[in-house]
């Protein structure tokens, strides 16, 4: 245990020296050990988050079978794409996540394209997890306040909910900075311990259990509102099987975080890529020994599908706990969603942060607060977008899947486009320690492969039929962001955008760096700077 607190000298300047050739120093703390990469990967992943809110979205989409098996189909090959990230980050372990992986890994001609379009990508990404979880924990909250009471949840009291729980995750990222990591600490065992003796419990206390063959072999179609039919019907039960394992990509998103930590994490080259691989493998277990732990216990399956509660989960906690036990279970839920909610804003404002130090955003969102540390501006910007994206909610029945689909296109996309360029330009790719050697280009493949997969089948309509209430918005959402990365790019941002590749040669070639950010259009228009300029905003 010593060794992996205190790993030497020799390790840690190894940590710099590889630091300092991507063209950075050493100026955060580096004294995150594997198990704290790991465990912060692990809370965002929050395997209870989404398989809790969106049982239901499982349950209507292909039932238990598809549930099941697609949790395992999902796994295997989301694994291919942790693999080829943990690659990656063993050989760029900074800070910076997708949208620098981009940079460094495109020829230099084309590195601030590539920078722009992850990024962009990676912000949507970020934003929709935003809003999927802390939606999904609105949701949960409007639930289980209907137990036993008089009390009827809508939309509009659901969404304000979700705006008071946007608002307490702003102000604790913003001035409980000191308490993120005893938060985290709390994050990492309630999803642990926490969601063991959850499973534990329900398995034990279950009057009856559903049989292997319901568990894994029944297949529903929910997807048809009466008088319609399913998609099943209309399109075949292929299309319903392939649109419900959203609950189970979903659920693994996250595991970015692993490599944004890795400039504080010793021994980063080889601990960094483990901890991806890591919060993937674990969460895969863990998740699996949970969700069939629910379908185990569901005690009727007719009313657990239209529970009169609205929430499945809840429903089988009823049927085996009663009304108070099910409050204090749901409740432990809630806790752990909203965990997990405020390290995605956490992680959400921060890559806003670092993308508007490289000009990807506006300069004032670079302002860091000297008091308390944090860029207040960029977590009021994450949680004013988190909000504008759950609007849809008032007037549409699938406004909370479509937001999870959103999330799951944009970071998977944010994550497979530095594979893919990896892939095109393997001359660019200097590999680190984690080297997958002969296995590196087809693991490549298969992730961008299904990352493409996926892309299509999370933009499919999920009801039938399809009207103003049952839209599937996600297409829209992911269009109206891809055609402003693109436009936007070739309309003006190629004319200034230099992506962070720049910064990392003006360290390198020893050209001044800015502190301000409004001075380097000054400074531009001075004709002091051809673009090799860095902007370094304050820590």
């Amino acid at each position: 245990m010593d060794n992996e607190l205190d790993p030497g000298p020799s390790i840690k300047g190894q940590d710099e020296d590889r630091l300092a050739e991507l063209g950075y120093k050493q100026e955060l703390k580096r004294n995150w050990s594997l198990l704290h990469n790991f465990g912060v990967s692990f809370s965002i992943i929050s395997i209870i988050t989404g398989i809790t809110t969106l049982f239901e979205y499982g349950l209507s989409t292909g039932g238990p079978g598809v549930m099941s098996v697609g949790w395992i189909v999902v796994c295997f090959f989301t694994f291919f794409v942790a693999l080829g990230m943990a690659e990656i980050v063993s050989a760029i372990p900074t800070s910076g996540g997708p949208y620098f992986w981009a940079a460094i890994l495109a020829p230099d001609d084309k590195s601030a394209f590539y920078s722009w379009i992850t990024g962009w990508f990676n912000l949507l990404g970020q934003v929709a997890v935003t809003t999927g979880i802390t939606f999904g924990c609105a949701e949960l909250i409007s639930t289980t306040a209907t137990i036993g009471t008089s009390y009827t949840a809508t939309a509009g009291k659901t969404i304000g909910i979700y705006a008071a729980l946007l608002i307490s995750h702003a102000l604790t990222n913003s001035f409980g900075v000191s308490f993120l990591r005893y938060l985290n600490n709390t994050s990492i065992l309630l999803h642990s311990v926490g969601v063991t003796c959850f499973a534990i419990a329900i398995l034990s206390k279950a009057p009856i259990h559903q049989s292997a063959k319901a568990v894994f072999a029944t297949f529903y179609d929910g997807t048809g509102e009466t008088p319609s039919p399913g998609w099943s019907v209309r399109a075949s039960p292929a299309y319903v099987a392939v649109c419900g394992v959203l609950m189970a990509q979903y659920t693994i998103t996250g595991f970015d975080a692993s490599a944004h930590l890795s400039e504080e994490t010793n021994n980063a080259a080889w601990n960094a890529p483990l901890g991806v691989l890591m919060s993937v493998g674990v969460s895969a277990v863990f998740g699996f020994f949970l969700l069939i732990s629910l379908l185990f216990c569901i005690q009727d399956f007719a009313t657990t599908v239209d529970s009169s509660v609205g929430q499945p989960v809840t429903q089988i906690l009823i049927d085996i706990f009663g009304n108070k036990g099910a409050i204090a279970l749901m409740t432990l839920i809630i806790v752990c969603v909203w965990h997990a909610g405020l390290f995605s804003m956490t992680s959400n404002s921060r890559m806003m942060f670092g993308f508007a130090r490289d000009r990807g955003l506006p300069p004032f969102f670079t302002t860091v607060d000297a008091r308390f540390e944090a860029p207040i501006r960029t977590i009021c910007l994450a949680a004013f977008l988190a909000f504008l994206l759950a609007i849809p909610s008032l007037g549409s029945s699938v406004a909370f899947s479509a937001a999870t689909s959103i999330a799951t296109i944009g970071l998977y996309l944010s994550y497979g486009l530095p594979i893919l360029i990896g892939l095109i330009y393997p001359a660019n790719f200097k590999k680190g320690p984690f080297n997958l050697r002969a296995a590196s280009r087809p693991i490549a493949a298969v992730a961008c492969l299904y990352i493409g997969f996926i892309t299509i089948v999370f933009c499919l309509p999920e009801l039938n039929p399809v009207n103003s209430q049952t839209l599937n918005y996600t297409p829209v959402a992911v269009g109206i962001v891809a055609l402003w990365a693109f436009g936007s790019w070739f309309l003006w941002a190629r004319k200034w955008f230099t992506g962070p590749i720049r910064q990392i040669e003006a360290e390198r070639m020893g050209i001044p760096v800015i502190e301000d950010p409004a001075a380097f259009d000054k400074y531009e228009r001075d004709g002091k700077t051809d673009g090799n300029v860095s902007i370094k905003a304050p820590l």
